[in-house]
């Protein structure tokens, strides 16, 4: 049986959408209320429905074979996996933002406040910028806001809490929508069956 990793929320549910069209689904899956696991015998199916962030790591460790996570989260945690298909949805972006009238000082280390420290050090690394890092679990347009720090790295869909709090996007630096991905080991012993689901999904989005 294999076992798929899906992440619980709104796109748990555009997922679980997809699965369907392809052929993948599972009756209760639209009403799984408070279940962890969900097995279909006849497909050989096995679906986990843990939290988003949570995804790569079940694959990547072999607790699930396939799983489907944001871009994000995959270069956050670096997971060591095959990343198989852009599903294309969930899109967002991946930007530095600051205040409307923020003029960055080049003379000084800049202060940076996120949640994706690691997608922030890579990507200031990239640019050969000093920074130091302040790392938020939540709440990160409020930093600038009190001066915490000068500029923050966060996922924006639409911009639209960025204006509520008076910060505009300088810098655009990482598409991110939602993805396949497969554990290295189990692709190398169960390719066939694998395979078959990749196709069908790419199918489904063709």
């Amino acid at each position: 049986m294999l076992t798929i990793a899906l992440p619980k929320g709104r796109l748990g549910d555009k997922v679980y959408s997809l699965l369907d069209q392809a052929g993948l689904g599972i009756p209760e899956m639209e009403d799984y209320g408070r279940k962890l696991v969900i097995e279909n015998e006849e497909a050989g199916i096995r679906y986990l429905l843990v939290k988003p962030s949570d995804v790569a790591v079940y694959v990547e460790k072999g607790g699930a074979d396939l799983g489907v996570c944001g871009k994000d989260i995959l270069e956050e945690s670096g997971a060591d996996v095959f990343e198989m298909v852009d599903l294309g949805f969930g899109k967002c972006s991946m930007c530095v933002a600051a205040p409307q009238t923020y003029v960055e000082d080049y003379d000084r280390k800049v202060r940076v406040a996120t949640k994706f420290e690691h997608i922030a050090r890579s990507y200031y690394a990239s640019i050969g910028r000093d920074a130091d890092f302040i790392h938020l679990n939540g709440s990160i347009e409020l930093a600038p806001v009190v001066g915490l720090s000068d500029v923050i790295v966060d996922i924006v869909e639409t911009g639209t809490t960025l204006r509520e709090n008076h910060l505009k996007v300088i810098t655009k630096f990482m598409n991110i929508s939602a993805r396949l991905i497969v554990n290295k080991a189990s692709y190398r012993f169960n390719d066939g069956r694998i395979d078959q689901i990749v196709r069908a999904i790419k199918e489904t989005i063709a």
